[in-house]
């Protein structure tokens, strides 16, 4: 893995306008094309980092910087980077060509010729044959596929996941973990993963970062060294994968009795 340095986070705080401190001393550095799982209690400000990352929201105190990002004629950083919620967001209304054109849509490319990389983005995951479908056809996990066709379609560097599979039954959800890092892998994506899930974040990561309750902090960052692809049921009977489950609960147990989170 590339330890190139693609994002650094130093020392944000992010205060409301009700006064709550969601982030203080919030501090973390991200290397090109490692998946990074923020674990931590609910209310800790993971989803809040993720929406300062994207630009969604503003920080208070601090700094991030993107030692990589190209500048364009302005001096404005191009993070490229591609955002999946904990709900697939789709347009009800539209088809999921469309819904997947969305992006590309948005930047002034033509339906004609954004064919070529929506049809692939749906192959990629599995929904080539479903192009002509409306959301209303598709299962839980058929729409979450779509949404992160529809985020992988603009070929990004970073792909921010909030919780994306929480809602889907575990069956499902085992699956689309497979499926996501086999894409990782392929798009050679560095990918920051909120989940409650210590099982899932020793599972998909090489790095579990943990953060205690609000005001959100990191306090501590485990390493899951591991290969990939690591094998399903397999490498979850690992010693590696259970050492790094129980580093995690631990760590994430401690951090629920920190700080203010109820």
């Amino acid at each position: 893995m590339d330890t190139k340095t693609l994002l650094s986070i130093k020392q944000v705080g992010k205060t409301f306008s009700n006064g709550t401190v969601a982030l203080q001393d919030m501090s973390l550095d991200v290397q090109e094309g490692s998946f990074v799982s923020l674990l931590g209690p609910s209310g800790c400000g993971k989803s809040t980092v993720l929406k300062i990352i994207a630009g969604l929201g503003n920080l208070t105190t601090g700094n991030i910087s993107w030692p990589m990002a190209k500048v364009d004629q302005l001096g404005r950083p191009d993070h490229e980077i591609s955002f999946v919620f904990q709900e697939p967001t789709l347009m009800l209304w539209a088809t999921v060509f469309d819904n997947v054109w969305l992006p590309l849509r948005l930047k002034g490319v033509k339906r004609h010729k954004a064919r070529a990389a929506v049809n692939e983005a749906l192959e990629m995951v599995g929904l080539q044959d479903f192009a002509s479908s409306y959301p209303r056809e598709l299962s839980g996990g058929m729409k979450m596929r779509v949404s992160i066709a529809r985020a992988l379609v603009t070929r990004p560097k970073l792909l921010l996941m909030d919780e994306p599979f929480a809602a889907l039954d575990e069956i499902t959800r085992s699956k689309l973990n497979d499926d996501l890092l086999r894409l990782w892998q392929q798009m050679n994506w560095t990918i920051i993963f909120v989940t409650h899930s210590v099982f899932e974040s020793a599972y998909l990561s090489n790095r579990i970062v943990v953060m205690a309750a609000r005001p959100g902090r990191v306090v501590a960052d485990i390493a899951v060294d591991a290969p990939y692809p690591r094998g399903g049921a397999e490498f979850r009977s690992s010693e590696t994968y259970i050492e790094a489950s129980n580093a995690a609960s631990k760590a994430l147990h401690a951090a629920m009795q920190s700080g203010d989170h109820l």
